[in-house]
């Protein structure tokens, strides 16, 4: 890869230059490896509700499996409630709605544990009506065939 000392707009950028020189330099030595091109979304589809501190470190997990599977995780249950309330039936249903927009632009739908909330059963089919592939994983991130 071949650095450029100017930016996009055409000015000297010293200090961009020094990073990405180094960069270039820790890849060609097989130090740092360079991200894979593509790396499929999928949706993580576990229980939130109930022991929701536990449910959201479960959660943190599927998503750490996944990222390690070459994938890349989204979870709505661990995004939304920082700033929507799951008490509130209409941001409730409208966290609900937008987790479906989130699915559809997914590659697969990955099911964790043995538990199928309301919730996750609603996922479940949409992304089967979506013909969305749906994986089932354990508690411990086993597939399930």
């Amino acid at each position: 890869m071949s650095v450029n000392k100017y930016n996009s707009e055409g000015y000297y950028d010293p200090t961009a230059y020094e990073a990405l020189t180094i960069i270039d330099r820790e890849i060609s030595q097989n130090r740092y490896k360079r991200p894979r091109r593509f790396m499929p979304k999928v949706y993580i589809c576990s229980p939130f509700r109930g022991d929701v501190a536990n449910n959201v470190i479960k959660t943190r997990e599927y998503c750490s499996f996944a990222v390690k599977q070459g994938r890349i995780p989204f979870a709505s249950h661990l995004l939304f409630p920082q700033f929507m309330s799951d008490s509130n039936p209409n941001e409730r249903n409208l966290a609900l709605f937008m987790a479906l927009v989130y699915l559809d632009c997914c590659k697969e739908c990955w099911v964790f544990g043995d538990t199928i909330s309301e919730g996750m059963e609603n996922e479940i089919r949409y992304a089967k009506r979506k013909n969305i592939p749906v994986r089932y994983f354990t508690e411990d991130c086993t597939e399930v065939f």
